[in-house]
C-alpha cells in the first residue's frame, strides 16, 4: 500500500461488500462478548455473601490484592512507557511506527484490565460460592464458573476488539501494527505471571511447612498469620496472571496468522482467522452459560467438560460453514475432493486445520485431566507412595511429570503434522499458515479455558473461606468437592497455554522466517535453507535457546525459596504469641502480605530482562541464522519443561487432596505429610516456573521480529553491533545479580495493605 489511509478497508477496492460487513460483524460480535461479562457480572454479584465472619475474611483477601496488584503496575509502568518509545523507532514509516507504539500500549493496558478486573470478580465471587454451598452444590458450581466465564469473555472481547481495529485501520498493513499490539500484551503477562507465580507460592509453601507439618493445624487456620497472603496469592497468579497469559496467547496467533495468511491467501487468509474468533466466542457464550450440575449428581468435572464440548461442536459447525462460503478462490486450480468438496474453486484447507487445532485442544485437556485428576492411576500412584515417605512421594511426582511431558510432545507434533500434511506439496508459506491456523483453532475456545482456569482460584479461595469461618461440614465437603476439581481445572488450562505456545511460536518462527525474507527480497524457501545445523551459528543458537529457560525457571524457583523461607521465619515469630496460637487475637496477616508484594515486586525485573535482552545479544552476535537457532531451542526446552513442571506439581497437589478426603489415614497422618512435602516442591512449579514458561517463549519470539530490522540494518557495522552484544550481556549480568539479592524479614509494604480489611 503506497500511502497510508484511515480505515483502508472501508476504501480499498480489495475487500467486498460482504467482508466490509462481516468485520463490522466481528467488531460487534467482540462487544457482544464484553457484554455477555457485564451480564453475568450482575448475576454474580446478586448472589448473597453470607455471615459477617465470611465477609470480614473476603475483605481481606480483596484488600490484599488490590494493594498487590496496584503496587505492581506501578513498578512495571515506568518500564511500559519506555518501550512504547522504542516500538516508534523499530519501524521505518511513521504511520507505522505511530501505530506500533500506540498498540503497543493499547495490548499492554488491554492485558492490564483483563487481569484487574479479572481478580476482582474473583474475588468478590469466591465469597458467594461459599455462601452458596451451604445450600446447594449445583449453585456453587454455577457461581464459581461463571465468576471464570466473566475474565474469559473479557479476554475474548478485548482481544477480539483490538486485533479487529487494527486491521480495520491498516488493512495489509495491519500484521506490522499488530506485532506492537501483541507484544505488549505478551510483555504484561510475563510480569503478572512471573510476580503473581512468586507471591502466590512464597505464601503457600511459607504457610503448609509451619502450619500443616510444624504445627498440625489446618490449610486455612486463622491463627496462620501467611492464609490471608495465600488465598490473596490464588488471585493474583492464577486469576491475574493467567488470564494475561491467555490473551497474549491469543493475540500472538493472530499476529503469526495475519502475516502468513497475507502471504499465502491475500486478504481472505487475514479476514478468516478473524471471522474464525468471533464464531469461537459466540461458541463460547452457549458452552459456558450450559455448565451446571444438580445436587444429586454432583459430578463438577463432568459438567465442566459438557459445556467445553458442547463449545467446541458449536465453533466446529460455525467455520466450517464459514468456510464453504468464504473460502472460493474464483480461477485457481483444481483440488482433490478432501479439500474443495467438488466445489470448483473451493479451498477448505483452512478450515481443516482450524479443526486440527480443536482436535489438540481437546486432546491436550484429556492428557492433563488424565495425569492430574484425583480419581486418576497417576495421582493414585503419587498418593500410595506417600506411605512410603516423603522421598518416593518426590521420586513417583517426577516420574509422573516426565512421562505427561512426552504424551503432550507427541500429541503438539502430531498436530503440527497433520496440519503440514494438509498443505504438503504446497509453498512453505501454506504450510506455516497451516501451523497458525492450527493456533487459531486451538484458542477459539479461549472464554471456556478461562472460565476453567479462574474457576480454580474460586473455588480454592471458597474453600479457604469455609474452614476460616467454620461453616458446617455439608458445605465444606461441598467445598472441598469443588476445590479438587479446581486443581484439575487449573492444570488444564495450563497445559492449553504451554500447548498454544509452543503452536504460537512456531508460527511466529515462520512470520520471523517471511519477515527476513521481505527484508533481504528473498523467498520463503532461500531464507529457510539456510537455518541448517551445519551452519555453526544456527547451532550455537540452539545450544543457547535451550539453557535460557533453565535459567529462567531457576530465578524464579529460586525467589519462591527466598520468599518462602521469610514467610517461614514470620509465621514461627507470630506463632510464638500466646494470645495468637491460642486464637484469642488475630495474627498480623498484612505484614506477611507486605514480605510477599516486596519479594515478587524486587523479583520481577531480572526474569523480565533475560527474556526481552536475550535475543537481542544472540541475534546482533550470531546473525539472524544464529536467532533462529536461539529460538528453535527456546520453544523445545521451554515446552518439555513447562508441561513437566505443571503436571508433577498437580499431580503432588491433587494426591494431597486425595490423602486429605481420608485416602492412607487421612489428615495428620505421616502419609499426609509426606503429601504435603511433595505439594510444597511441586508448588513453585506449577504456579511459578511453568506458567511463566509460557510468555516468556512468546516474549523473545516478538522480540526477535521486532528486532529483524535493525539486526539485519547493522550488520556491516561491527563496532556497533559489539557494542549492542556487550551492553546487553551488563544488563543481563546486573538483572541477575539483583535478583539473587537477599531481602530482609519483617519489611513494611510501601502500599499499606488496609488494616481494617486485615483484622
Amino acid at each position: 500500500m503506497s500511502e497510508f489511509q484511515y480505515f483502508s478497508f472501508m476504501t480499498s477496492p480489495v475487500f467486498s461488500v460482504w467482508e466490509k460487513g462481516a468485520l463490522w460483524s466481528v467488531l460487534g460480535v467482540a462487544v457482544l462478548g464484553l457484554l455477555y461479562a457485564g451480564f453475568l457480572m450482575g448475576q454474580v454479584l446478586r448472589e448473597p455473601r453470607g455471615t459477617p465472619k465470611m465477609i470480614q475474611i473476603a475483605e481481606a483477601i480483596q484488600g490484599g490484592a488490590n494493594a498487590y496488584l496496584s503496587r505492581q503496575f506501578k513498578a512495571i509502568l515506568f518500564l511500559i512507557l519506555i518501550l512504547t518509545g522504542v516500538l516508534y523507532f523499530t519501524a521505518q514509516e511513521h504511520h507505522i511506527a505511530l501505530g506500533r507504539a500506540c498498540a503497543f500500549l493499547m495490548g499492554a493496558v488491554f492485558s492490564a484490565t483483563v487481569g484487574f478486573v479479572g481478580m476482582n470478580l474473583a474475588v468478590r465471587g469466591n465469597i458467594r460460592v461459599a455462601a452458596a454451598s451451604r445450600t446447594s452444590f449445583g449453585q456453587a458450581l454455577k457461581i464459581a464458573y461463571r465468576t471464570g466465564t466473566i475474565t474469559g469473555m473479557l479476554t475474548d472481547g478485548l482481544g477480539l476488539l483490538g486485533g479487529t481495529m487494527i486491521f480495520m485501520i491498516y488493512g495489509e498493513r495491519a500484521y506490522e501494527v499488530l506485532l506492537g499490539f501483541g507484544f505488549g500484551g505478551t510483555l504484561l503477562a510475563l510480569f503478572m505471571r512471573v510476580g503473581g507465580g512468586i507471591y502466590t507460592k512464597a505464601a503457600d509453601v511459607g504457610a503448609d511447612l509451619v502450619g500443616k507439618i510444624e504445627k498440625g493445624i489446618p490449610e486455612d487456620d486463622p491463627r496462620n498469620a501467611a492464609t490471608i497472603a495465600d488465598n490473596v496469592g490464588d488471585n493474583v497468579g492464577d486469576c491475574a496472571g493467567m488470564a494475561a497469559d491467555i490473551f497474549e496467547s491469543y493475540e500472538v496467533t493472530i499476529v503469526s496468522a495475519m502475516i502468513l495468511g497475507w502471504a499465502s491467501f491475500g486478504h481472505k487468509g487475514v479476514i478468516f482467522p478473524l471471522l474464525v474468533r468471533a464464531i469461537g466466542v459466540l461458541a463460547s457464550i452457549i458452552g459456558t452459560y450450559a455448565v451446571r450440575t444438580s445436587d444429586k449428581v454432583r459430578d463438577a468435572m463432568r459438567a465442566i467438560n459438557v459445556g467445553f464440548s458442547l463449545s467446541a461442536v458449536a465453533s466446529v459447525i460455525g467455520f466450517t460453514t464459514l468456510g464453504f462460503w468464504y473460502l472460493r478462490f474464483p480461477g485457481s486450480g483444481p483440488l482433490p475432493f478432501r479439500f474443495s468438496l467438488g466445489v470448483p474453486g473451493l479451498d477448505m484447507r483452512p478450515v481443516w486445520t482450524t479443526g486440527v487445532g480443536i482436535l489438540l485442544a481437546l486432546t491436550v485437556n484429556r492428557l492433563t485431566e488424565h495425569f492430574t485428576e484425583t480419581s486418576k492411576p497417576p495421582v493414585q500412584s503419587v498418593a500410595k507412595a506417600t506411605t512410603t515417605g516423603h522421598a518416593t512421594t518426590i521420586i513417583t511426582g517426577l516420574a509422573v511429570g516426565y512421562e505427561s511431558t512426552v504424551w503432550a510432545v507427541l500429541a503438539i507434533a502430531m498436530a503440527i503434522f497433520a496440519s503440514a500434511l494438509i498443505y504438503s506439496g504446497t509453498n512453505p508459506t501454506f504450510v506455516a499458515y497451516g501451523v497458525a491456523m492450527c493456533g487459531i483453532g486451538m484458542l477459539t475456545l479461549t472464554g471456556n479455558n478461562i472460565s476453567m482456569d479462574v474457576f480454580g482460584p474460586v473455588a480454592d479461595n471458597a474453600n479457604g473461606i469455609g474452614e476460616m469461618a467454620h461453616l458446617e461440614p455439608a458445605a465444606r465437603q461441598t467445598l472441598a468437592d469443588l476445590d479438587a476439581v479446581g486443581n484439575t481445572t487449573k492444570a488444564i488450562t495450563k497445559g492449553i497455554a504451554i500447548a498454544s505456545a509452543v503452536v504460537a511460536a512456531v508460527s511466529l518462527f515462520n512470520a520471523y522466517i517471511t519477515d527476513i525474507g521481505t527484508i533481504l527480497k528473498r523467498t520463503y524457501e532461500q531464507v529457510a535453507a539456510t537455518l541448517t545445523l551445519a551452519e555453526p551459528s544456527v547451532f550455537i543458537g540452539i545450544l543457547i535457546g535451550g539453557a535460557v529457560p533453565f535459567l529462567f525457571s531457576s530465578l524464579l524457583i529460586h525467589a519462591v525459596g527466598r520468599a518462602a523461607g521469610l514467610i517461614v521465619q514470620e509465621v514461627r515469630h507470630q506463632f510464638k504469641d500466646r494470645a495468637v496460637w491460642e486464637g484469642k487475637k488475630l495474627p498480623d496477616y498484612a505484614r506477611v502480605v507486605s514480605i510477599c508484594t516486596a519479594a515478587a515486586q524486587k523479583e520481577l525485573i531480572g526474569p523480565a530482562l533475560l527474556a526481552i535482552v536475550t535475543p537481542v545479544v544472540v541475534g546482533y552476535a550470531f546473525g539472524t541464522p544464529g536467532l533462529a537457532g536461539f529460538l528453535g531451542g527456546a520453544i523445545l526446552s521451554g515446552q518439555l519443561l513447562a508441561v513437566f513442571m505443571a503436571n508433577a506439581g498437580g499431580a503432588w497437589d491433587n494426591a494431597k487432596k486425595s490423602i486429605e478426603d481420608g485416602q492412607y489415614g487421612g489428615k495428620g497422618s505421616e502419609a499426609h505429610k509426606a503429601s504435603v512435602t511433595g505439594d510444597t516442591v511441586g508448588d513453585p512449579l506449577k504456579d511459578t516456573a511453568g506458567p511463566a514458561l509460557n510468555p516468556m517463549i512468546k516474549v523473545m519470539n516478538m522480540v526477535a521480529m521486532l528486532a529483524v530490522p535493525l539486526i539485519l540494518a547493522h550488520r556491516g557495522n561491527p563496532p556497533l553491533r559489539w557494542g549492542v552484544v556487550l551492553g546487553g550481556l551488563g544488563v543481563v549480568a546486573l538483572a541477575l545479580r539483583f535478583s539473587k539479592r537477599e531481602i530482609q524479614s519483617r519489611v513494611t509494604a510501601e502500599e499499606p495493605v488496609p488494616q481494617a480489611a486485615l483484622k
